[in-house]
């Protein structure tokens, strides 16, 4: 397990870098936090490291936003918040996106976690003050 403070907004690149610099093979990444912890604030950042070509936002409402890379890497970034059952994560194809062998990342796993594979990585935002995070990222086995 790896942990850091993010002081303030401005320290986001140096967390970024730091976070990719931990993914080495997992491609299932889980962002976990409150709403408004950060998620897809980070999850922007991460994308600015590898070199995303789109505009990142959250995909609430669409549920999945798809991002090619520099390199013509695919990302696939999920909101699961609206999720109320597997049997829709089923429907919109989750378990093939997951099975890609592309980077996933996931808002509100917990929503869709029996679908999630025995490994992956969770990272997780906790809210400290209006600019203070404290992250922690773990490998799920």
């Amino acid at each position: 397990m790896h942990q850091r403070t993010i002081e303030n907004i401005h320290q986001l690149p140096e967390i970024a870098n730091w976070a990719v610099s931990l993914f080495k093979r997992n491609k299932i990444i889980v962002f976990d936090g409150k709403m408004g912890a950060g998620k897809t604030t980070l999850i922007k950042e991460i994308g600015k490291v590898l070199k995303v070509k789109q505009l990142i936002n959250s995909p609430t409402f669409s549920i999945i936003n798809e991002y090619t890379t520099d390199d013509d890497k695919i990302i696939y970034h999920f909101d699961c918040y609206r999720i109320k059952s597997l049997r829709e994560a089923f429907d919109i194809g989750i378990p093939e996106y997951l099975d890609s062998d592309n980077y996933c990342f996931i808002e509100w796993a917990e929503n869709i976690a029996p679908l999630l594979p025995e490994n992956y990585l969770k990272i997780s935002i906790k809210y400290l003050d209006e600019e203070k995070r404290q992250l922690k990222i773990e490998t799920i086995n």
